[in-house]
């Protein structure tokens, strides 16, 4: 499991913990194209940011798109269920069927060293719910998205990066 930022190649030499905090080989993705998200259920953007991201799921899995959910408490308390809660409300209400991983911490010293990698490639803090990373199939960082950026509001990004016309 990658814990240093400083050595890292890509995101796929990290292990992260699934909702039912069972170890994930981010390497299982190698070929894929990734948009890791931090989420929270009680947002402003919550419904916007889940109903679109199930969109470009559906629209795009077969082509190699995958999300990755990370729920986030840090902002507002926006994110306050367990593990079980979560998921259960984003497969349930928005029809989610990518993964909803273990709740992290995106900032700070207790940060997930998936967070602390990504923000040392683009960018500071993370600033809000559903800030959005755009990963190649091999792993790169191609950009970042802000909480405000609607995850329809760059598809031409995701579809370039899969190689869609």
């Amino acid at each position: 499991m990658a814990s240093e930022s400083s050595n890292v190649q890509s995101i796929h030499e990290f292990t992260v913990k699934d909702a039912k905090s069972n170890d994930v080989e981010l390497s299982k993705y190698k070929g894929k194209v990734l948009l890791i998200v931090n989420v929270a259920s009680q947002c402003g953007l919550t419904n916007s940011n889940y109903t679109e991201l199930a969109d470009l799921y559906q629209k795009y899995k077969d082509q190699g798109l995958e999300i990755l959910a990370f729920p986030c408490n840090q902002f507002g308390g926006q994110e306050p269920g367990t593990n079980e809660e979560i998921a259960n409300f984003v497969c349930t209400r928005f029809k989610a069927e990518y993964p909803i991983f273990n709740k992290v911490d995106v900032n700070g010293s207790d940060a997930a060293p998936l967070y602390k990698y990504l923000k040392s490639v683009k960018g500071d803090e993370i600033e809000w719910n559903f800030a959005k990373f755009l990963v190649d199939r091999d792993g790169k960082l191609v950009d970042r998205y802000a909480s405000l950026t609607t995850p329809l509001s760059f598809e031409n990004d995701i579809k370039k990066v899969l190689g869609v016309a």
